[in-house]
């Protein structure tokens, strides 16, 4: 696919066979680290011609090319945001801050549980990023129909709809589920 007439620079936007769009983080004497949207880090060999460059990066010579930390720290970021769906930020309602949840036995020979509600909140929140990631990869599958694609969209939207009982404990409306597309 393609030539190696010039190395690829750091920030250079590639397109894999296998691993789609990413973003080259890191150059070796061998490879690049490359960051994928879909599977995260992967170190690409040099020699290997699996990709095409939709971007070209700064040239290593170039103004552009010389990052602070503090810029780097934003454009890796970014990155990750924009291609790996990095969790956002996400309020517990202030009546649950330093709540337990206590898991109740039918069994009086059974001890109960207690779970601090942050925990618990935080895991909710990590299955509703996972769910979101689940469907930007069913929505730019390959090989998916769309019928496909909109059969298992449906299954998400139920899960959704199943979580819907643990909205009180969201501080803000727009990070409820619901059953509706997200």
């Amino acid at each position: 696919m393609q030539i190696f007439m010039k190395e690829l620079t750091i920030g250079t936007h590639i397109k894999h066979t296998g691993y789609g769009e990413g973003i080259v983080s890191k150059v070796n004497i061998t490879n690049y680290e490359v960051f994928f949207e879909k599977v995260g880090r992967v170190t690409v060999s040099k020699q290997n011609d699996d990709y095409d460059v939709i971007q070209q990066g700064p040239s290593v010579d170039s103004p552009q090319a010389s990052f602070t930390i503090k810029q780097l720290e934003e454009s890796i970021c970014y990155v990750l945001d924009k291609y790996i769906g990095l969790p956002e930020e996400v309020e517990l309602g202030s009546r649950w801050i330093g709540g337990k949840l206590i898991l109740k036995p039918g069994k009086s020979d059974l001890q109960e549980k207690e779970i601090p509600i942050e925990t618990f909140f935080h895991k909710m929140v990590m299955m509703r990023d996972k769910l979101r990631v689940l469907e930007q990869n069913i929505n730019s599958h390959p090989i998916l129909t769309d019928e496909e694609k909109v059969n298992l969209q449906q299954y998400i939207s139920r899960i959704y709809g199943s979580f819907t009982s643990f909205n009180i404990l969201f501080n803000n409306k727009e990070d409820y589920f619901s059953g509706k597309t997200e």
